[in-house]
């Protein structure tokens, strides 16, 4: 991509494809299913689709209990250290009420207020994701939701329950009201309720093309916090970014899915080989090096090379993608330049690995280019803001002729006398 950049940028950079419409109709009669045979369907889905019977969807207290009892020490404590650091960074996302004095008697006051009930997905497919427990429940709790529940995927291998690393997150988090159900089946669970789970308010959570047609069509009737596509890594670097470490991070998002993408984006020509020429010892060194192989050479991924920072930053930018890592001399500056990305991992030294686990940031971030319009999950995706008006009849008669002016404007009589109406059928001058 030397020299002038294309016009269409973003239609010319590689991407994944996730080809949701395709799915839809066949989520569609999942979620009729569990519509109108509630937890039976949700059994008989889990059965079909993951290969386990259940007897329930409910996951019981004690088995919640003996998840976090049998936990590796280890691992529990970098559990407890990414809650404390997830709660850190999202304690301080609260928003308070702000009321704006309009007028001498007229005020409207913004009231933040929780959504009631939220139901968090967390995927369980190719890996185990607890992390993602965290990244759900946590802002969900700062907001002050009052009631969370929490599904997984049925795993055969663990007698029908969620991986029992979900199952101790979710107890480190106070989470008791869990379920063993996943794909759309999970979605429509939550959204229309059963006999054992009471519908939800919100869905968020990423999870596979099934979960997110579901999303896609149940929205509306829940809300929803984005449509999930496969993960991304992006990397603008220059001369002095260390190709080991390059390459280590575009493997890192590879591993996830053989669609995930994987883009660097590169002043120096001498980078991308020394890049490419580290990328197949990395890959045959890890335990999904065929994933990691097809993910990378699939057309969502690739090298770009560019004449300058600036043309860089252009293509990052139209890109907007989900991971974005800046290697550069100064990668401060450069980062601060940038609009368009779920995260931004400044430096050497902060790898996207530690964004997923550990940087109490959120990992639960939009995909697909989205990110030039939406944020990653956060504190207030679980607020609504309220305006609360509150006018004396001093402030009302102050602006009744404006509401009486524009209302005919609109040719909305009736607006006008709504107005009158507490004026004894006057506007008063």
């Amino acid at each position: 991509m030397r020299g002038s950049l294309p016009a269409n940028l973003r239609d010319v950079l590689p991407r994944a494809e996730l080809d949701v419409e395709a799915a839809l109709e066949k989520a569609r009669s999942i979620c009729e299913e569990v519509r109108h045979r509630g937890a039976a369907a949700v059994r008989e889905l889990t059965a079909r689709f993951d290969g386990v019977e259940i007897a329930t969807a409910r996951v019981p207290a004690e088995a919640i209990t003996r998840a976090l009892d049998e936990l590796d020490p280890a691992v529990r404590a970098a559990l407890e250290e990414s809650i404390r650091r997830s709660r850190l960074v999202h304690r301080d996302q609260r928003r308070a009420d702000v009321t704006t004095e309009v007028v001498p008697g007229g005020t409207v006051t913004e009231r933040w207020m929780p959504v009631d009930r939220v139901g968090l997905y967390v995927p369980g497919g190719r890996a185990v994701y607890p992390s993602s427990v965290v990244m759900n429940v946590v802002p969900a709790q700062e907001a002050g939701v009052a009631s969370l529940a929490v599904t997984s995927p049925a795993q055969k291998e663990h007698g029908g329950l969620p991986h029992p690393t979900i199952l101790a997150a979710c107890a480190l988090l106070g989470v008791d009201e869990v379920y063993s159900a996943g794909g759309a089946q999970a979605v429509a669970m939550f959204a229309y309720g059963t006999e054992e789970c009471e519908p939800v308010t919100m869905v968020t959570g990423p999870g596979n093309i099934w979960v997110t047609a579901a999303k896609r069509l149940l929205k509306g009737r829940i809300g929803i916090d984005a449509e999930a596509g496969p993960t991304e890594i992006a990397i603008l670097a220059d001369e002095t970014a260390d190709p080991v470490h390059v390459a280590a991070d575009l493997i890192s998002q590879a591993e996830h899915d053989v669609i995930a993408a994987a883009v660097l984006v590169t002043t120096s020509p001498e980078l991308a080989d020394a890049v490419e020429k580290e990328l197949p010892g990395q890959v045959s060194a890890t335990r999904h090096s065929e994933r990691i192989t097809e993910a990378l050479a699939g057309r969502q991924s690739g090298i770009v090379l560019v004449d300058s920072i600036d043309d860089g930053l252009e293509v990052v930018e139209a890109y907007a993608a989900e991971h974005l890592e800046i290697h550069t001399a100064d990668a401060a500056a450069v980062a601060a330049r940038v609009r368009n990305a779920g995260a931004i991992f400044v430096g050497p030294w902060s790898p996207v690995s530690l964004g997923d686990y550990l940087a109490g940031s959120n990992h639960v971030l939009p995909t697909g280019g989205c990110a030039c319009h939406s944020g990653g999950l956060s504190v207030q995706s679980f607020l609504r803001g309220i305006h609360v008006v509150d006018y004396s009849r001093e402030a009302l008669a102050g602006a009744a002729g404006h509401v009486s002016v524009l209302a005919d404007a609109e040719d909305l009589r009736p607006h006008v006398a709504a107005v009158r109406a507490r004026f004894d059928g006057q506007v008063p001058e």
